[in-house]
Order: structure tokens, then C-alpha cells, then sequence
């Protein structure tokens, strides 16, 4: 009897310890009652009936992430090759979604299986429409294709797809060489383009200085130019006001005003022996080319006095 009641009192032990479960945080456990779903238990210490109530599963409601790599052909039969990152959860705690969660797959390597080839299919569809030069440009077009697509997928699930990373998008050796010298002939280009322009702007800033040289110049010629006739303007002038005073007091001298031509004649020669700076000049220095220059300069004196 002593027996009976201690292997009675273990047994019952056993069942009241059994009857407490620990949920963890992040986690809810499915309860079913004969393979049927009864309800769900929140994270902490929960109580459920010993021998009936069976957990059937625990169900982290966590974020988690799966890396994809697969392959895509474009439109124009190009072999695309991705790199991808997954990130998913459970859409909300609401029952209906627990339910789907625990028994729409029959384990998690299923659903993994389903949820990577959906979203491969998905990307696989987008990139056949696309040509090979717009996918790598088009990186959040496909992420946002993928989204629309597979929403209402996972939903029916109990998931929700929370971000799609394209974290590497290749092709084949031969198409990346070719893109490598696309990219190196459009740099060369720009680059010729810009040396074209910089030497463009270079040749017009020199020819604006030099074209600004040349007015300078020649506003610096044509004032020289113009102080100089003034300067023999000004010359002329006082040499006619000297000769008429000259000739003023000649006359009052009752003197031959020739006396004042030949007097110009010598101071030329001499002007000319003192400035000719190793030139020649051929002049007639005798008394007939003297007396031949004086008559022209007085009947020159003489016709301008008639004019007066």
C-alpha cells in the first residue's frame, strides 16, 4: 500500500509539472487537443491540460533572413546572375495567422523551399521583359515588383516579406568585359570633350587678349599719331609767327629778307650733317643750287603774300 501511494503521488507530480510550459520571448507555442488546433500560448509561464493538450509547434515571431543566389536570362538572352538577401516574419499574432503559419507547410524546409523559388520565379519573370543594358539600373524596380507580386502569396501563408536586398547583380566574363569598355570609351570621350572645350575656351580667352592687345595698341598709336601732328602743328606755327617776325624786323632794318631764307638754308644743312647718323644725303652746295633754292623759296613767299 505504502508503495501504491508513493508511485501514485510521482505520477501525479510528473503530470502537474508537465501541465506548466515556458514560452520564450519572440515565441508562441500552437496548442492542438487530438491532432486538432485548440489554441496558442504567449511567451512566459503558461498552464495547459496534462495528456491533452499537445504543443504542436513553437512559432518565432522574429525577423529572419535567407540568402538567395540564382539566375535570370533578359530579354535579350543575356545570362543574369543575382545575389540576394531575404529578410521575413510572421504577419501579425492574430489567430487566423498562427493557424496558417503552424499548418500550411509541413515543416520549415518546406516553406523555405516555397518562399525562395516564388521570389527567384518572380525576379526570373521581370528580368525575361528587360534587357541586359536596364537591369542594373533597374535594381529597385525588380525589389519592388518582387513585393507586389509575392505579398498576397505570403500573406495566405502568415508571413510578411519585410525587405529584398539585390546585393550583387553579374553577368557573364565576356558581356562584363564589353561593359568595361563601353564604360572606358564613354570616360575616354568625356574626357577628349572636356579637353576639347578647355581648349576651346583657352584659344578664345587668347584670342580675346590679343584682339584687347591690338585695340590697345592701336588706340596708343592713334593718340601717339595724333600728339604728334599736334606737335608739328604747334612747330609750324611758331616757326611761321618766328619768320613773320623775322621778316617784321628786316623790313623795319630796311635789310633783304632773303638774308632769312639763306640763314634757313644753312641751319638745314647744318641740321641735316648733325642728324644723318652715318646716312647719306646728296645736296647741291653751290652758289648757282643756292641761288636756285632761294628764288624758289622767295617766289613761293611771294605767291603766298598775293594769296593773302
Amino acid at each position: 500500500m505504502g508503495l501504491g501511494l508513493i508511485i501514485f503521488l510521482v505520477v501525479a507530480l510528473v503530470i502537474l509539472f508537465s501541465s506548466f510550459v515556458t514560452v520564450k520571448q519572440g515565441t508562441i507555442a500552437v496548442i492542438t487537443i487530438f491532432g486538432k488546433y485548440r489554441r496558442q500560448l504567449s511567451p512566459g509561464l503558461n498552464f495547459k491540460i496534462p495528456l491533452i493538450e499537445v504543443i504542436h509547434s513553437r512559432i518565432s515571431i522574429q525577423n529572419r533572413s535567407v540568402e538567395l543566389s540564382f539566375q535570370a536570362v533578359t530579354q535579350d538572352q543575356a545570362n543574369v546572375y543575382f545575389k540576394a538577401m531575404l529578410l521575413y516574419s510572421v504577419l501579425d499574432q492574430h489567430e487566423e495567422t498562427i493557424k496558417n503559419v503552424a499548418f500550411k507547410f509541413v515543416d520549415a524546409t518546406n516553406l523555405m523551399q516555397a518562399l525562395i523559388r516564388t521570389i527567384e520565379g518572380s525576379i526570373r519573370a521581370y528580368v525575361a521583359t528587360q534587357k541586359q543594358a536596364n537591369v542594373l539600373a533597374q535594381r529597385n524596380e525588380i525589389v519592388m515588383h518582387v513585393k507586389e507580386q509575392i505579398d498576397k502569396v505570403l500573406e495566405s501563408w502568415g508571413y510578411h516579406l519585410q525587405d529584398l536586398q539585390l546585393n550583387d547583380i553579374t553577368f557573364d566574363e565576356e558581356i562584363m568585359r564589353s561593359m568595361s569598355r563601353v564604360v572606358a570609351s564613354n570616360n575616354l570621350k568625356a574626357a577628349a570633350e572636356n579637353e576639347g572645350q578647355a581648349l576651346l575656351i583657352t584659344k578664345t580667352k587668347g584670342a580675346e587678349a590679343d584682339g584687347n592687345a591690338i585695340k590697345i595698341a592701336a588706340a596708343a598709336e592713334r593718340e601717339a599719331a595724333q600728339l604728334r601732328g599736334q606737335g608739328i602743328a604747334l612747330f609750324r606755327a611758331e616757326v611761321a609767327h618766328g619768320m613773320t617776325k623775322a621778316a617784321q624786323e628786316m623790313e623795319q632794318a630796311n635789310l633783304d629778307i632773303s638774308v632769312i631764307l639763306f640763314t634757313m638754308w644753312t641751319e638745314s644743312i647744318k641740321q641735316f650733317a648733325e642728324n644723318s647718323d652715318g646716312n647719306v644725303i646728296f645736296l647741291d652746295g653751290s652758289t648757282e643750287g643756292m641761288n636756285k633754292t632761294m628764288k624758289e623759296m622767295m617766289s613761293m613767299q611771294m605767291a603766298k603774300n598775293k594769296d593773302s
